[in-house]
């Protein structure tokens, strides 16, 4: 189940996203994985959360973007949310990119709930993605 958080630059997407991850710390019985470039969430999460830096791996644009999430999924079958912060900075700032990964990111994700950050007005988003609006 994708759900995005979509805002311009300093509209609050981040601390909207951490307090769900916080949230879903004290609630879940499964794993909890949070996506981001740059480590700067670091302190700020529960640390019952596993924070993954894509900066770490090489990742770069929506196919590698996909290639990873697959395979830190293939990798833990207890994960039960997904969290990915800043998406557009690791797709570079591409929306149709955005588009395409994400709803390959969904197919993949039936049992899971999955937030993502996108800095960007609602109606910049291609029309696919502004159903999975929050």
């Amino acid at each position: 189940m994708l759900k995005l958080i979509v805002g311009t630059k300093g509209s609050g997407k981040t601390k909207t996203m951490i307090d769900m991850i916080d949230k879903a710390t004290k609630t879940t019985s499964g794993n909890i994985v949070v996506i981001e470039k740059c480590m700067k969430l670091t302190t700020e999460i529960n640390h019952a959360a596993r924070l993954v830096d894509v900066d770490e791996y090489g990742v770069v644009g929506a196919d590698m973007l996909y290639g990873f999430v697959a395979g830190v999924l293939a990798g833990n079958y207890d994960i039960t949310e997904l969290f990915i912060d800043g998406i557009l900075r690791i797709i570079d700032h591409d929306l149709d990119a955005a588009d395409k990964v994400l709803k390959a990111i969904d197919k993949i994700t039936k049992n899971i709930e999955v937030v993502v950050t996108v800095s960007a007005n609602a109606d910049e988003l291609p029309e696919d993605l502004k159903k999975y609006v929050i």
